[in-house]
């Protein structure tokens, strides 16, 4: 069974959960940067939650199918139609073959995820199907004209027809630890004052934020920084006072302090913020 890409917007890749266990060779996780949407479109078309699936920024994807497919949209709420009919976002939807499925581009959010059942069956590389954009690791960004084979249903069966989801809020609000490099800032709570807009110099490595309202961060510590190991999630301020939130790509090292970082819970929701939406840090007990 294949899938036919036939027009792709900004950028679509394949994605899973990432690839663990290669820290030590230089190698980051990847994976989905909205882990949760990712598990649930999963969930949805009856496959255990690490298969493999089409990460789409902003929209803009078509596909058709080889033959009949079960499929399921999350995420970003793109509009979607099967040969031109409007279908339900995060609902299991039924292609037979040669039937298309379209997405609109997403009036909020920033990325969509399209699972199938059976996952994208695409050659695993050190454990994983991701594309880490960073590394160039994983199979190439999809293009008009790729072909992804379906691997084989699961045994499990479907067993929801959609699932509701929340729209985002207008104010993304994300729980953050200060630390570890807290003490190289004058007054390292100031992240927590005022709010940050989220940059358009923002992709899967990281989320770029700018001032919106509040004092600026200044450090206290000029000298550099020997680089050291960053998490996901951490928030690491550069000469430019712009915080980075890092995401599914990130290096795993860097040489700018790490001011705090971000619940993994809230990360996911960092993926999904845009250009332009407004973030707030509140220090998690």
């Amino acid at each position: 069974m294949l899938i036919f890409i036939e027009r792709v917007g900004p950028l679509a890749t394949v994605q899973d959960l990432g690839r663990r266990g290669w820290f030590d060779s230089g190698v980051g996780q990847s994976g989905a940067a909205d882990r949760g949407s990712l598990r649930l479109a999963n969930r949805l078309v009856g496959n255990p939650e690490d298969f493999a699936a089409i990460e789409v920024l902003l929209g803009g994807l078509a596909l058709r199918a080889d033959g009949h497919l079960t499929v399921a949209v999350t995420g970003a709420p793109a509009p979607a139609t099967v040969d031109g009919t409007p279908v339900g976002h995060a609902s299991v939807l039924e292609l037979d073959e040669g039937q298309v499925l379209r997405l609109g581009l997403a009036n909020s959010g920033l990325r969509t995820y399209v699972a199938v059942r059976g996952g994208i069956d695409v050659a695993k590389v050190l454990g994983s199907r991701s594309r880490d954009t960073l590394s160039g690791i994983g199979p190439e960004p999809l293009a008009p004209g790729t072909q992804l084979p379906v691997g084989p249903a699961p045994r499990t069966l479907p067993t929801v027809e959609f699932a509701p989801v929340p729209l985002p809020p207008e104010v993304l609000t994300v729980r953050a630890r200060p630390g570890p490099r807290a003490d190289w800032f004058t007054d390292p709570d100031q992240l927590f004052r005022g709010s940050w807009t989220v940059s358009a110099d923002t992709d899967r490595v990281g989320a770029r934020l700018d001032r919106a309202e509040g004092p600026p961060l200044v450090r206290s510590i000029g000298r550099e920084l020997p680089s050291e190991g960053v998490a996901l999630g951490s928030v690491q301020v550069p000469p430019s006072g712009q915080p980075v939130v890092f995401l599914a790509d990130h290096p795993i090292t860097g040489g700018y302090p790490v001011i705090a970082v971000v619940l993994d819970a809230d990360v996911d929701r960092v993926a999904q913020a845009r250009p332009g939406d407004r973030l707030l840090f509140v220090a998690a007990s």
